[in-house]
């Protein structure tokens, strides 16, 4: 059990969490469903499905959320584009290592 009971549990309680939120945005908004759906270029049914927790696809969401100006929503989860930690370690050692010497041909490797 989390120690966040208002956090949703399950998918459906996760979808009716962000349905409401998406009802917030759109009252704030100041736009009626029609409106909203309008702007995102969806049907007004997918935007009361959205909000009524249905299921409905991420494309919905995220059109929803572009015509609301708040595709920012989705930044916190979206790939970064800059190395991880490691892998700028990784990079600066590279780069950090000595040129390594080549032998001229010819020479004998003395053991």
């Amino acid at each position: 059990m989390s120690d966040f009971p208002s956090t949703p549990q399950t998918l459906g309680e996760w979808e009716q969490s962000v349905g409401a939120a998406i009802r917030q945005l759109r009252i704030e908004a100041g736009l009626d469903q029609e409106a909203l759906a309008d702007r995102a270029n969806v049907s007004r049914s997918s935007v009361q499905a959205l909000e009524g927790g249905k299921g409905t696809r991420l494309r919905t969401l995220l059109a929803v959320l572009r015509a609301l100006g708040r595709s920012d929503l989705f930044e916190a989860i979206m790939l970064s584009t800059q190395p991880s930690p490691m892998q700028a370690l990784a990079i600066a050692r590279r780069a950090a290592k000595t040129p390594q010497r080549f032998r001229k041909k010819g020479i004998p490797v003395q053991h």
